[in-house]
């Protein structure tokens, strides 16, 4: 069974799960965009250039064999069961609520059309729009968290994201990657109803990942946001419990705001010692407060974020805040992911190029700013490798991605990590 195993945010990055954006986002509407929770309309092609410098800076520091693209996981699911494959076709006709001769068209495809049609949406065969788009897909973080040694599959709050969840759902059960995680226990799916069901008042269970962080192997950390319930924290605050997973649940209450839809929108850690933030809500508590539970049964309560870390994880962190914490540049820039970084590696993260007094605070704060073209180059021709870049801020092309709502912490799903 290969090693499935994320126990920090800041951990070296050893595997993870990406999307290179496709098809469907050229077909995404001005009158539909908000339907599919996606707030621009992008130039694909530019979108995919700059996704593609963000996967090679990975690749450079992985190896391009752990940046697994979540497409070809798809394929290779398909492939690895014909009973499987048969059975999600079935259930993704009935959920949809298409006639059984879409399944029809569907059945007889190459396992190649019918991933590139299960994640469009189109059938170039026939010419034919079976399912909508799923732009959002591109942000991996939010379809499963691995937590320690087991696998979180999340569940969407919107709609709009519905079959993404149903894709992962397949992958994690079919790939040979993950199949033996569920024989062992370790997947918690929270897409089942029976162990997850909706509170006695109808408060139902979503959890989405960009809300979900483990800290260190103790602690994990949940939004309760606009998009994760807190009757879902709850529930699967229980199941860890009883698993024995982590020792302590922390919900972190903030804005229900699309602004501040997840809480990697609002702080993100990169170092050991060092956390991303936006002043307003992460240090100054307005609107948030945290509440710790403990698997001993202690609860404890934090009037912010700021506290929290200082108190139960570190009296030493430092908080870098985007927009040197100044408005209106920490609004614009938290709004552009200033505080929206995924780390490598302890002081290694990457960012996009268009928060410019973020970068005066990453500055200040000791690190250095190099951006992805020029660091590429640098490997490129040997004058720098990899394993030699130390406390460093990548910063990414972002002109088309940005627009989507999502930097590279919702753009990554760490599978494992060191």
């Amino acid at each position: 069974m290969a090693k499935v195993s994320v126990s920090s945010e800041i951990g070296a990055l050893k595997r993870v799960i990406v999307h290179r954006p496709d098809e469907g986002i050229a077909r995404i509407s001005p009158k539909r965009a908000e339907e599919l929770l996606f707030d621009d309309i992008v130039y694909l092609p530019q979108m995919q250039e700059e996704h593609d410098v963000f996967t090679e800076v990975l690749a450079h520091f992985l190896g391009a064999g752990n940046v697994l693209e979540i497409e070809q996981l798809l394929y290779e699911a398909l492939e690895a069961d014909e009973g499987d494959k048969l059975e999600m076709i079935a259930k993704i006709i009935d959920y949809e609520e298409l006639p059984q001769s879409y399944g029809d068209l569907l059945i007889p495809l190459d396992n190649r059309a019918l991933t590139e049609t299960l994640v469009t949406g189109y059938l170039a065969e026939k010419d034919l729009i079976l399912f909508d788009p799923i732009p959002n897909f591109i942000f991996t973080r939010d379809i499963a968290v691995t937590v320690n040694g087991h696998v979180i599959i999340t569940k969407a709050a919107k709609e709009a994201r519905f079959r993404e969840n149903f894709l992962t759902r397949f992958i994690f059960w079919a790939h040979p990657i993950f199949r033996e995680l569920g024989k062992a226990g370790r997947i918690i799916n929270l897409n089942n109803v029976e162990h997850f069901p909706p509170s006695p008042k109808r408060e139902m269970v979503s959890i989405e990942g960009g809300d979900v962080m483990i800290i260190n192997q103790d602690y994990l950390l949940i939004g309760c946001s606009e998009r994760t319930t807190a009757h879902a924290i709850r529930s699967l605050r229980d199941v860890l419990f009883e698993k024995g997973v982590v020792k302590h649940v922390v919900q972190v209450n903030i804005p229900t705001d699309r602004s501040y839809m997840h809480i990697d929108t609002i702080f993100t850690q990169i170092n050991h010692h060092h956390v991303v933030a936006f002043k307003p809500i992460v240090l100054d508590g307005l609107g948030s407060y945290v509440e710790v539970f403990a698997q001993s049964g202690a609860t404890r309560q934090y009037p912010s974020i700021k506290e929290f870390f200082l108190s139960e994880i570190s009296p030493n962190m430092t908080f870098i805040l985007s927009g040197e914490g100044e408005s209106p540049y920490q609004d614009r820039e938290q709004w552009t992911d200033g505080c929206n970084l995924v780390a490598i590696k302890p002081g290694v993260a990457l960012t996009y190029d268009r928060n410019p007094y973020t970068e005066k605070a990453f500055r200040k704060a000791g690190y250095q700013i190099i951006h992805a073209h020029t660091l590429l180059q640098a490997f490129k021709d040997g004058s720098l490798k990899p394993e030699e870049v130390e406390n460093t801020i990548i910063t990414l092309p972002s002109n088309e991605l940005s627009r989507a709502r999502g930097g590279s912490h919702c753009m990554t799903c760490p599978i494992e990590r060191g």
